[in-house]
């Protein structure tokens, strides 16, 4: 039903997250993240709640000698809420450190990966390797964290994705200001992946554009619109 990654660019401190499933909306529902908090995945089946939840916790500062802030939000979460073998949640904090629960009533073949600033998870897989396959590719990439995100899904895809065709994407990425700076989504598609990453290539060249227009209005660039005399 679902493959999904969190990442860290050690270099800004970005965080974020990209999603892929056969349900519809799926970024919608399972990918969340705070600016110099920490990304949060709920998936399998669903309870957007926690996503929050978990970033809750993180914030609040929940962190111990020995045991990182993301761990320790889990565990809290898992013993706390109800129908939670039916969830599987990944948590990232602010440093990089992860954590990942998956219930066991988790759908089908599911398996999930931890590697250097990155954490991957899935249910309903063709292959169980795909969770290691991407954060491999993670590791191995270059460039802006959206990017290197969209890439570790379609290596997932690659290596067997789902057992069925996805229909939905998104990646979302925190920096400095208090929302996402990246949250491009594709709800429904025949080729998700593909179709989130124009819409990448598109909005890349901008981003910068947006940030400057929140913080500093005289001194953005031309909006370009017809009507902006």
């Amino acid at each position: 039903m679902t493959l999904s990654i969190l990442g860290r660019c050690p270099e800004t401190g970005m965080l974020g997250g990209a999603v892929t499933s056969s349900s519809i909306c799926v970024a919608s529902r399972c990918l969340f993240t705070r600016s110099r908090v920490g990304a949060a995945l709920t998936q399998n089946i669903t309870d957007p709640e926690l996503g929050q939840r978990m970033l809750d916790l993180l914030e609040k500062g929940t962190n111990s000698t020995g045991t990182s802030a993301a761990k320790k939000a889990v565990s809290q979460i898992v013993a706390e809420t109800n129908h939670i073998e039916w969830r599987q949640l990944v948590l990232m904090d602010s440093s990089g450190n992860s954590a990942i629960h998956t219930g066991a009533k988790a759908l089908g073949i599911h398996a999930s990966a931890q590697g250097k600033q990155c954490a991957a998870a899935a249910n309903l897989l063709a292959d169980e390797q795909v969770p290691q396959t991407m954060v491999t590719a993670f590791e191995k990439s270059s460039g802006h964290l959206a990017q290197r995100l969209i890439s570790a899904l379609e290596a997932g895809i690659v290596a067997g994705g789902e057992e069925g065709p996805v229909r939905s994407a998104g990646v979302q990425v925190a920096d400095r200001a208090t929302w996402p700076v990246v949250d491009l989504r594709v709800d429904w598609d025949d080729d998700p992946i593909s179709r989130l990453q124009t819409i990448w290539n598109e909005y890349e060249p901008q981003m910068s554009d947006y940030i400057t227009r929140a913080f500093n209005p005289e001194a953005a660039p031309s909006y370009g619109v017809p009507g902006d005399y």
